[in-house]
């Protein structure tokens, strides 16, 4: 019988700082290692048994996933790491504080950017030193695959095809899988499955 599970990555030291994070490589905190800790004991106790993880590609998923794993002591697991789970791409807004971009430009604006399904925040400018591009992490991907900025609709479009060619196979294949990911990545899987 097959098993899915999703979690979030633990506090970033961003969302400590209430800023923009996107696809910004951001650690976590203190109390986002304790929270991975935490959903690792909470997966030890419901004695649930993983075959297959996927995670995005970004630290903070990363290091979420390893915390849990250490706590879990589960070996022989395969991980599977990409960029199709990271988190939302929230373009000029990455790394600036939410309630200053509320400040400039309105809460409702603001507001609309972060839980609307079909509207991009600004997009960055292919210069911007915070494009994807001047990452090397995605060096080996077509640039017209980076995005600038993106909607929750636009993630979807991102996530949903890793989902269908991957995820959705091993879970018919009757794996176990962990998903450790971003809010928005989550967000936009659970909104396909429901």
């Amino acid at each position: 019988m097959y098993k899915l599970v999703f979690l979030r990555h633990g506090e970033s030291e961003w969302n400590l700082k209430n800023r923009f994070t996107g696809w910004t490589d951001v650690g976590l905190t203190k109390k986002g290692c304790s929270e991975a800790l935490d959903a690792g004991k909470l997966i030890k106790e419901e004695k649930l048994k993983f075959t297959t993880i996927y995670t995005s590609v970004l630290k903070r998923a990363i290091y979420t996933m390893e915390i849990c794993l250490k706590e879990i002591s589960q070996k022989n697991i395969s991980i599977k790491y990409d960029w199709r789970l990271n988190e939302r791409h929230y373009g000029k807004l990455q790394g600036f504080n939410k309630k200053e971009m509320a400040l400039k430009f309105g809460d409702e604006k603001v507001l609309s950017w972060r839980r609307s399904y079909d509207l991009q925040p600004p997009p960055l400018s292919l210069n911007d030193k915070r494009h994807p591009r001047f990452d090397k992490k995605y060096s080996k991907l077509n640039p017209s695959q980076l995005p600038t900025s993106e909607s929750l609709k636009d993630t979807e479009a991102r996530v949903l095809p890793f989902w269908k060619e991957h995820i959705a196979k091993s879970i018919l294949n009757n794996k176990k899988v962990l998903i450790v990911a971003h809010g928005n990545s989550i967000r936009a899987l659970i909104k396909y499955l429901d």
